[in-house]
């Protein structure tokens, strides 16, 4: 009986890990992909676009700001796409980002807005107000 449980979870486990993301809610930050990011121009949505680096202390420094500002009903429909500065090297060049800690602000598929290292949260928001 206890192998059957056992067979049950790990192939419930597997169609987990198999499944892929599932669709994004607005404000939920998700991994950048061509094509979430492609859809979400073509819809017009607000954009945030996020380079950032498990080791950059201004990244660690711009998520709870990130996350706050997501929560605000105003930005209900902000999506926000995440780029890892290490190994997404291509859509960093596609982008021109040379820097960890960019951010970069569409409104549908027009960039209207990018910083580079900041942490005041009243210009993360200024930005932000730009994708809408």
């Amino acid at each position: 009986m206890n192998t059957r449980r056992h067979v049950v979870a790990l192939a419930s486990l597997a169609l987990l890990l198999t499944a892929g993301p599932g669709p994004s809610r607005a404000g939920e930050t998700i991994p950048f992909s061509e094509s979430a990011f492609a859809a979400a121009q073509q819809s017009g949505r607000p954009i945030l676009v996020e380079v950032s680096a498990p080791w950059c202390p201004i990244c660690k420094t711009q998520k709870p700001i990130l996350a706050k500002l997501s929560a605000d009903p105003r930005f209900k429909d902000l999506q926000i796409f995440d780029i890892d500065f290490d190994s997404q090297k291509a859509m960093l060049k596609r982008l021109d980002v040379r820097m960890q800690s960019t951010l970069i602000a569409y409104k549908g598929a027009t960039e209207v807005g990018r910083s580079v290292g900041e942490t005041q949260p009243e210009w993360i928001e200024g930005l932000v107000e730009k994708t809408l």
